[in-house]
Parts: structure tokens; sequence; C-alpha cells
């Protein structure tokens, strides 16, 4: 492997890094206080800026009007857009709707692409992925009780969804819905298209999250469908392939969240080592950064994020050459061991901010509170530390042990 990020994607790294420190992260404070959808000017103006520099879409194919970057070259991206809460966003590479283009262009029927496709990679419409239910385990998505049962030339959906990241003000839902019930675990579902103002398609309500209901994309929401009916056409790729087209979703989302989260660190590195060497703790003029837990603390971090960043690169190096199915325990390691680098680090930063880190006055607070989520969505922390030891103590001829 070659160490360097590609010549090719060197000069875009540069401006975006640029862009972020100059532009993006000045406008944060006033649109995390004005709220989403109240700074809906503000951040089209943002995003239009991205176009006219010719850095839209870092993952969007180029023939979508995208950089069409491959999944390592994103990588390095999505380090430098993680610096800032809004990074994916102002580039229009943020979730859901960067997984739900990656599936909609490689499972699209051209009238789906039309539709869906092609705005929602302009940035002019937001999508969102309707797959976790309150009453079924988000960690296992073949036990699903929505259902899709056909109708004529229609599916009549019924069930209850949330954790339905951007659906306020989004224009369509991905929703994996059961259209086989009687079929194997892992061939009932399929994912269907539905536009929002179907009639029966209501949201409940954006969820608080430590108190923050959010709104429009910076929300998470509760759904219920309710003989919601769309036609059979809106079915996105086979009948009863809803596990497999998730599985090809969540493999490079994986990867897009970890490299996010090293940008995460890398930002409140930088906020913590600054802290450290202007906080006064007496009268001699010493600072924080004479004190050997923050040096200790310091030298940890340090370590733990340019791990981090090689373990991740190295898991979308393989992807790329190897395919998924040779990547499934690097995009397990990094899933639980980046997630919890991050949260450590951020929890670290507050500590060494004292009072001043749970205050708004800096990133700090609100990264603890929004990216808490890490270790759970995605699979959570036990399930892929689970998945990867039994994979790797199989090959050591692992057996159920004695009856």
């Amino acid at each position: 492997m070659d160490f360097d990020p590609p010549e090719s994607v060197r000069p875009t790294l540069a401006k975006i890094e640029s862009f972020i420190a100059e532009t993006v992260i000045p406008a944060e404070h006033a649109i995390f206080e004005r709220g989403f959808t109240a700074s809906a000017a503000e951040l089209t103006a943002l995003r239009d800026r991205v176009k006219a520099a010719g850095l839209w879409g870092p993952q969007i194919p180029k023939e979508l009007g995208g950089l069409g970057l491959s999944l390592v070259e994103h990588g390095l991206v999505s380090e430098r857009l993680g610096r800032s809460p809004l990074g994916h966003y102002v580039f229009g590479a943020q979730a859901p709707d960067a997984g739900n283009l990656e599936v909609l262009h490689k499972f699209g029927t051209p009238e789906q692409k039309a539709t869906y496709l092609e705005p929602l990679a302009r940035g002019d419409i937001r999508s969102c992925f309707a797959m976790t239910e309150p009453e079924n385990p988000g960690s296992n998505p073949t036990i699903l009780s929505t259902t899709a049962r056909k109708d004529g030339d229609h599916y009549v959906l019924d069930g209850h969804k949330w954790f339905t990241t951007g659906a306020d003000g989004a224009t369509f839902a991905i929703v994996m819905a059961v259209t086989s019930p009687d079929a194997a675990r892992h061939a009932r579902a399929s994912m269907i298209i539905v536009p929002l103002a179907t009639p029966g398609f209501e949201r409940v309500r954006n969820i608080k999250i430590m108190g923050d209901a959010g709104d429009g994309w910076a929300s998470h929401a509760e759904m219920r469908l309710t003989n919601v009916r769309v036609p059979i056409t809106n079915r996105l790729g086979p009948e009863n392939a809803g596990f497999l087209i998730a599985q090809d979703r969540l493999g490079p989302g994986r990867i897009h969240h970890c490299m996010r989260w090293i940008g995460i660190c890398e930002r409140v590195f930088d906020t913590m080592c600054s802290h450290l060497t202007r906080r006064h703790i007496d009268d001699d003029g010493k600072t924080l950064a004479t004190r050997q837990i923050a040096q200790a603390w310091v030298a940890e971090a340090r370590a733990e994020i340019n791990a981090s960043r090689l373990m991740v690169l190295h898991a979308a190096w393989t992807i790329e050459k190897k395919g998924f199915e040779h990547a499934r325990d690097e995009v397990s390691v990094i899933k639980f061991y980046v997630a919890d680098v991050m949260l450590r680090l951020v929890d670290r930063a507050i500590q060494l901010h004292g009072a001043l880190g749970i205050t708004s006055d800096t990133i700090l607070s609100h990264y603890y509170v929004h990216e808490r989520g890490a270790r759970i969505y995605d699979g959570p922390d036990e399930v892929h530390k689970m998945s990867v030891a039994k994979r790797i103590l199989s090959r050591y001829g692992m057996t159920r042990g004695p009856r």
C-alpha cells in the first residue's frame, strides 16, 4: 500500500480543507443556534459555493454531476468533511442520502433514477432510509414487522419505523418491509421507494436525542405507515432482496462513517491541544499542558487517531481490491474501534476543558450529544465484536464445546 494520498486527489483535499476551515466552521455557531430549517438559505448558499468550486458530491458518479471518487479517495475526503458537523451536508455527501444514492445508482430502474436519483444527486431533494423498528432489535435487520402485501399492481405497506434520519423535510423514503413472510429469514424483505406525501405515511415526531429533537436533515424521526399504497414499480431491485441490498449499502457506509469520525477526532484533538496550551492553572504562568495526565492523554489520542486512520484506509483498500467479502473482518473491527476512540477522546477533551467543555461555547458538547450513537447505529459494538470473533475463531476450528 502507498500511504500517500493519490496524486489525483491531493488538490481536491487541499481545497476542501480550506473551504471547511475558512467558510463552513465559521458558520456553524449561527446555524446551530437557529436550527437546520431556519438556516436553509445559508446552507443553500454554502452548497452553491461548493458547486461553483467544483467540489460537489465527492462520492457521486461523474455522470450525475459528482467527483466520482473511489472508496479510498472518498475516505480521505470524508475525514476532511468530518471536521465540521455540517461538512458532509454542505458537500452533498451526507447520510442517509449518500447510501440511498449508491443503491439507487446500482439497483434503480431508469424511471426510478430519473424521478429520484437525479434530483437527489443535484441536492434538489432529500431522502431517508426506514429500516429500524421500535418493536424489534435494530441489531438484527432480518427481524421486521413492517409488511408490504401485493394488491393488484400495488404494494400496501403497514408498519412502524423509527430513527429514520432526515425524514423531516425529505421527499421520499426507502422502506424495508416484509414481502414474503414465509420465506427464509434473509429472503423475506424488499426495499420499496415511498414518497413521504403518500396518504397513510405519517411522521409521528422527531425523536429527542438527549433532549434535542433537531429539525430537517439534523433529526431522527418516528414514522407510521397505515395502508400506504405505492406501485409495485417502486420496488428497488428484486423482490425479497432487501437484506442483500442493505448489506451492500452498509459496507461502504461504515467506511464513510469511520473516516468522518476520524475528522471529528482531529477537530477535537486540535481543540483540546489549543486549550491545554492556553489555560493557565496558577500564578506562575503554567498551563494545563504541563500536567502529566494531560500529556498522556494527548499522546494516547495521537496514537489512536493514527491507528484508526490506517485501519480504515486498509479496510477501504481491501474492499476496492478484493471485494467486501474479503473485508468483513476489517469493516467490523473499524466500526467498534474508531467509534470508541472518538468517544473517549471527546470525553477526555471535555474533562480537560472543565465546565467550559459541557457548554455550547465549544464544539465538544455537540459531539458528546450527537455522536454517542456511533457505538449503536450500523450495528452495535457488541454485535460487531461477536461477529468478527466468531469468524476468527472458526478458522481455528471453534466448536460449540462439549455437550
